[in-house]
């Protein structure tokens, strides 16, 4: 695995972006409502919550992003809203994810300044190169393996393909799609910062023991890269 740095210590970046990012559904199941997900999730281990709601319209995302919000407030665990700009403000979230369709990086730049994290999603390690040269804290890269959350997932990348992304941008890389506790190796050793995990939580019978078991993986890997 690649070291965070040249000195081996961890950039101030890599500091703010986390290294498990949980994504919220109640799309793919309708078991565990927003809030109650991020709340597991955080107990299991994630040191970051994406708020995803692609459904419904936006009074109803804002009161279930508040409850979320709320939860990781009281956490004390850092909130990225996916997607809406508007709500991300609305919460008081830390950060927002923008993918390929979504409002413009530089512009989202210019709105939220630079007290706001700004991720950015990228399938290819130029669209990866962009959104730094644009001002993204962070990009979400991938699918790096066959994911079956998305309708119509972009090919599939694998770790080759997400060590290029690594190597095009100094900033941090968060692999997703396809994302298990046992490919959480392959993703960090071909230098991803974290993973972003979805339906392997959401859709778990138990989300809390799932963020553990991926919360283990990262940190065995990382003891390991100190070792």
């Amino acid at each position: 695995m690649e070291a965070p740095s040249s000195n081996g210590e961890p950039t101030a970046e890599e500091l703010s972006i986390g290294r498990l990012h949980v994504l919220t559904d109640f799309h793919l199941q309708q078991d565990h409502p927003h809030a109650d997900l991020a709340r597991l999730a955080i107990r299991g281990g994630a040191d970051t919550i994406q708020f995803r709601q692609k459904h419904g319209g936006v009074q109803n995302q804002l009161v279930e992003a508040r409850r979320v919000a709320a939860v990781c407030r009281d956490a004390s665990t850092p909130l990225i809203v996916d997607d809406r700009l508007d709500i991300a403000q609305a919460i008081g979230a830390d950060g927002v994810h923008l993918g390929q369709k979504d409002f413009p990086v530089d512009a989202g730049r210019s709105v939220l300044g630079t007290e706001f994290l700004i991720g950015a999603t990228a399938t290819k390690p130029g669209q990866a190169a962009e959104a730094y040269e644009l001002g993204a804290d962070y990009i979400g890269f991938g699918p790096v393996f066959p994911t079956t959350s998305k309708r119509n997932p972009k090919s599939v990348k694998g770790p080759d393909g997400l060590a290029q992304a690594c190597e095009a941008v100094p900033i941090p890389v968060i692999a997703i799609g396809g994302i298990t506790h046992d490919r959480v190796r392959a993703a960090l050793e071909a230098g991803a910062h974290g993973v972003a995990v979805l339906s392997a939580v959401a859709t778990a019978t138990d989300p809390e023991r799932a963020t553990a078991r991926f919360r283990a993986a990262i940190d065995g890997v990382l003891r390991e890269s100190d070792g």
